[in-house]
């Protein structure tokens, strides 16, 4: 068989090609095609500042035990994951580890407080536990320590145009690794040659919270932003790990799937790929997972970019 050809085997059907020397064609030259631009363009962000922008990790594992909350084992393995990834991508990296409700909120609030008008991006990326809860713009919430959420659309508010001027017409990516709700997806049967099933370990777990009827007020408004001429929530990209209402899963010995993911695609393809395509590159081989062969997972992003982003890579 093919696969089990060794470098001297033959096969066993060669039929001799007659000694015929072709016409050589005339060379064509193609064009040499123009480098991806840098600039600020109509088709892509600038994402050319040195460095490029502030990232900042919120790594939540231990929680108290008044909250209820599980520690979430393997967490730590994401965030050096994404702390390794955002510096190679030339991003100022802050990683907060074990904060409670208020002092994620202090920590948003310093970085939008901070003078961006030299760079180009702001990252965020929360690793906790999280919930369900209701929402007119970003689902999901995520939790402190201390058992209290802060959603999702509180978040990005904090960056958004209104109140973080020096980050106006600059994306603003968010990447959320925490259950959007406690549903677990068993997924769908499709034709065997459609998927090829990857199976999550013994050790996987959740991330879940039951949905929380309270709305947990921040004292930020949605207002609309008279300050410039885009919507407030223009240049946001929110990345969750799971679709909202569902259960995300991570191993305890290797980190969650979606961030085990998400690292080794941008490590393949940020040289070469936009942002907005490495993310359907991540749901498709998340969705090929299994969790205790039953259990699925479907990662899911809400888009208000404007245009494509290249980010910075090593040559």
């Amino acid at each position: 068989m093919e696969g089990n050809m060794h470098r001297n085997d033959v096969p066993v059907c060669l039929v001799p090609r007659p000694n015929t020397t072709p016409t050589p064609s005339p060379k064509t030259e193609f064009p040499k095609l123009p480098s991806r631009p840098r600039r600020d363009s109509i088709k892509s962000y600038k994402m050319d500042a040195n460095p490029c922008g502030h990232c900042l990790i919120i790594n939540n594992v231990e929680f108290d035990p008044q909250s209820e909350l599980s520690n979430r084992k393997g967490s730590n393995i994401d965030c050096d994951k994404l702390e390794r990834r955002f510096k190679a991508l030339n991003f100022i990296v802050e990683v907060k580890t074990n904060l409670k409700q208020r002092q994620i909120k202090h920590e948003l609030s310093a970085l939008s407080k901070k003078d961006h008008s030299q760079h180009d991006c702001c990252v965020v990326i929360m690793l906790s536990h999280g919930t369900e809860v209701s929402h007119n713009r970003f689902p999901g919430a995520v939790y402190g320590i201390d058992g209290q959420f802060v959603p999702v659309q509180h978040i990005t508010n904090y960056l958004n145009g209104q109140h973080c001027p020096s980050l106006q017409g600059k994306p603003k990516l968010f990447f959320i690794q925490a259950c959007g709700g406690d549903e677990r997806d068993t997924g769908f049967e499709m034709s065997p040659d459609e998927v090829k099933p990857s199976f999550g370990g013994e050790d996987d777990q959740t991330d879940a919270i039951p949905m929380s009827s309270s709305s947990d007020s921040l004292s930020m408004s949605d207002e609309p932003d008279a300050r410039t001429t885009l919507p407030t929530p223009s240049d946001i990209l929110v990345s969750y790990s799971t679709f909202p209402g569902y259960v995300s899963w991570r191993d305890t010995q290797s980190g969650s799937w979606y961030v085990e993911t998400l690292d080794r695609i941008l490590d393949e393809n940020a040289a070469t790929d936009d942002l907005v395509t490495m993310l359907m590159m991540v749901n498709h081989e998340v969705s090929q997972n299994s969790a205790k062969g039953l259990y699925k997972q479907m990662p899911g992003s809400f888009n208000f970019l404007r245009k494509l982003l290249y980010f910075q890579t090593q040559s």
